[in-house]
């Protein structure tokens, strides 16, 4: 192999690589703490973590978190950004050098990616993690003789308490002093003479490439981003040519590095003999069970979810308190214009709109760090795996679907962890399908309309069954859309979980909170910007008409306030309501009323499907608006004024059995909530997928609530 020293032109990068579940992430946060920042790959939606660290002599790191990958050998996306960064030199994100984090537990299962990288020509060192697990369990490592028979530096570390963190920095100094000069060591595995000729000649095809990468490019030429179409050609000549096998040459170069680096290992790494079961194994048998597995998950997952829904409560009616009392201090301390009423109906509800959502998703990924940090969740994946794939899902899948009956918006962040691309895909699309907290205020009102206040059994609220019943439907409705986009969106890729049980863990506070400021700063920032412009287009729609239109309300909602006699804050909500009537958004009420009446709805319900696409809780503060209702927040005030709402042409009544029913159906399908497609469109970065969201979501809804009103009515 050749020197594989590169110019510097850039901090000194090193790549953080390792298996799943090896605890790399800890080891990032050690080095990093909060100097870190998530881009993505080129030309992919998977996440880049970068981070900044320094040296003991002050030089200045950039680490690079790569995803956790068991070979070079990709079986999902997240695997395939190794690959095609690490066989190609002049990718933007090839390192310097590579720091390989191992479970020194179970070193031999960790090598195989570790013997790869090493052939890469990469300078690496073998950190081994879990050095507090081995200590406990009576682990004993020989990192001379491991260092020896690999021929590679080895430090012990622990990336959970920060031990070995700064023998691993003062390592990496003494690479970087080395790395100008220091060469490569040979090959660890020997390809025979077929396999050699092949790696050889597809090498000459990538400048700057070693054997070993040429090996990478004969494998996976039909997919790697770097290769021209004439580049393609070249190597399937190769590959035709000298007959070359791919699979074969898989298996060969497996077996040999597990032959090579096995014998090693045994040497330097001395394992107490069992003293029977361990207590993850007698874990793992309730955990996993077929009936008190999913029992205890979803307990579990109850207990995420009411905890989301009582102890966010109070700090979001903190923050929805703040911005309302901000609103009234500017509107009681600058003159009333269009600047004040930007200010408060725009900037500062489109600020409170965003940063409402912090307290769940907070708490949400508290809780579920938690049991990532025990290592319960990856038990939760495997156990459901089988049933979510029969739906085009995969096991991770049920998390974000339980979590979305908090919020879609922290439940769809989730989706993360999901591994492969049309699985994640179809768990996004179909999340907001469950019910979430928003729809609460919408259901209260309407379900009033539709079902009795009865007591069934001596025991059931029969409106708290038709309530259950909606969260049921919308699971119904996922798990059914799920089918249909898995007959839609086609893949090559294999769909199946390979996951590593990891051991249970006391959890890192330290290593919890960074995973939760990351995901909240996150949010705020990408979905934010969109949600802050999306909400001042909103008050605009909503505040400002045809200035005839507006002039012409205003005079006629004072007229009706002299006749009916109003005081000062009834003729406020009277102009109010015949504002928005004649507002851009009322005319847009009124445009799609041909569209929607069908489903049982008028220019007034009209009005509150366009602005409630903000959030869907804004239905109730629109209709009590347009009713002239003083407080939004009265749920039950808004319903006694709606149930007294007349049809003008029938004089029946305006919102009955089937127009309420319909009209619950439509918003337990429909897409109303600009915060969860701005979400979408960060996790997918793409506008293309929420546009179709939306689209699906919206035709359904639609549907529903056309059959319902239609065979009702």
């Amino acid at each position: 192999m050749e020197d594989g020293t590169r110019q510097i032109t850039r901090p000194f990068t090193v790549a953080l690589l390792g298996n799943p579940n090896c605890g790399k992430s800890s080891v990032f946060n050690q080095l990093t703490g909060l100097r870190q920042k998530v881009g993505n790959f080129p030309g992919v939606t998977v996440d880049k973590k970068l981070g900044k660290t320094a040296l003991p002599d002050n030089t200045e790191v950039q680490i690079v978190d790569f995803p956790g990958t068991y070979s070079f050998y990709p079986t999902s996306l997240d695997e395939r950004i190794v690959v095609q960064t690490l066989s190609n030199p002049f990718d933007e994100n090839y390192p310097d050098a590579a720091v390989y984090i191992a479970d020194v537990t179970r070193l031999e299962k960790h090598l195989l990616l570790l013997t790869q990288l090493r052939d890469l020509g990469v300078p690496v060192i073998l950190a081994l993690n879990m050095a507090d697990v081995a200590d406990r369990e009576g682990v004993e490592a020989d990192i001379a003789s491991l260092s020896r028979g690999l021929e590679v530096p080895v430090v012990k570390l622990s990336g959970r308490t920060g031990f070995g963190i700064e023998g691993l920095k003062r390592e990496l100094q003494r690479l970087h002093s080395e790395l100008s000069f220091k060469k490569p060591p040979p090959l660890f595995y020997t390809p025979d003479e077929a396999i050699l000729a092949t790696a050889e000649a597809a090498r000459e095809i990538v400048p700057g490439a070693n054997l070993y990468q040429g090996l990478l490019v004969a494998h996976h030429y039909a997919w790697l981003p770097f290769l021209t179409d004439a580049q393609r050609r070249l190597v399937a000549d190769i590959i035709q040519r000298n007959r070359f096998e791919p699979l074969r040459s898989q298996v060969d170069e497996t077996m040999q590095r597990y032959d090579r680096f096995t014998p090693i290992v045994r040497r330097a790494i001395r394992t107490p003999l069992p003293a029977g079961r361990r207590v993850t194994d007698r874990l793992d048998e309730l955990l996993t069970h077929s009936v008190a597995g999913p029992v205890i998950f979803f307990a579990l997952m109850l207990l995420i979810f009411q905890a989301i829904y009582t102890w966010a409560t109070y700090p979001m009616d903190l923050i929805e308190a703040f911005f309302g009392l901000a609103g009234t201090l500017v509107q009681e301390n600058l003159p009333q214009s269009w600047f004040s009423g930007l200010l408060t109906d725009g900037i500062l509800a489109g600020l409170g709109g965003i940063l409402v959502f912090i307290p769940q998703i907070a708490i949400l990924f508290f809780l579920v760090s938690l049991l990532e940090e025990i290592g319960y969740m990856a038990r939760a994946a495997y156990m459901f795996d089988r049933l979510m794939q029969y739906f085009g899902l995969n096991g991770r899948s049920i998390v974000a679907l339980i979590s979305g009956g908090a919020c879609a918006i922290p439940a769809i962040m989730s989706t993360r962890t999901i591994g492969n691309w049309r699985e994640r895909l179809i768990t996004i699309l179909v999340t907001p399908l469950i019910s979430c907290s928003a729809r609460i205020p919408v259901y209260t009102v309407l379900i009033g309309f539709v079902v009795p206040p009865k007591i069934v059994g001596g025991l059931f609220n029969l409106q708290g069954l038709a309530f259950m019943g909606l969260y049921l439907l919308g699971l119904a409705a996922a798990l059914l859309s799920a089918l249909v986009f898995k007959w839609i969106l086609k893949t090559r890729e294999h769909s199946y979980l390979m996951l590593e049980l990891p051991e249970y863990r006391v959890p890192v506070m330290r290593n919890v909170l960074l995973t939760v400021w990351e995901k909240v700063r996150s949010f705020v920032w990408e979905a934010g910007r969109i949600i802050m412009a999306i909400s001042i287009v909103l008050w605009v729609l909503a505040s400002y008409g045809p200035k005839a239109d507006m002039d012409a309300a205003r005079q006629q909602a004072l007229v009706q306030a002299r006749e009916q006699q109003l005081g000062e804050t009834e003729t406020e909500n009277l102009i109010a309501a015949r504002r928005i009537e004649a507002s851009y958004a009322g005319h847009i009420g009124k445009f799609i009323e041909p569209a929607i009446r069908p489903l049982g709805f008028d220019w007034k319900i009209g009005i509150a499907l366009v602005t409630s696409f903000a959030a869907r809780e804004v239905f109730v503060g629109t209709m009590a608006t347009i009713y002239s209702i003083g407080s939004a927040d009265d749920e039950y005030s808004v319903r006694d004024r709606m149930a007294q709402e007349r049809n003008p042409i029938t004089g029946k009544p305006a919102y009955t059995l089937a127009a309420s029913l319909s009209l619950l159906i439509f918003y337990v399908f429909a897409m109303q909530c600009m915060s969860t497609l701005a979400v979408v469109r960060r996790e997918t970065k793409s506008w293309k997928w929420p546009l179709v969201q939306f689209a699906y979501m919206s035709g359904l809804a639609y549907l529903g609530s056309l059959l319902t009103y239609q065979l009702l009515a």
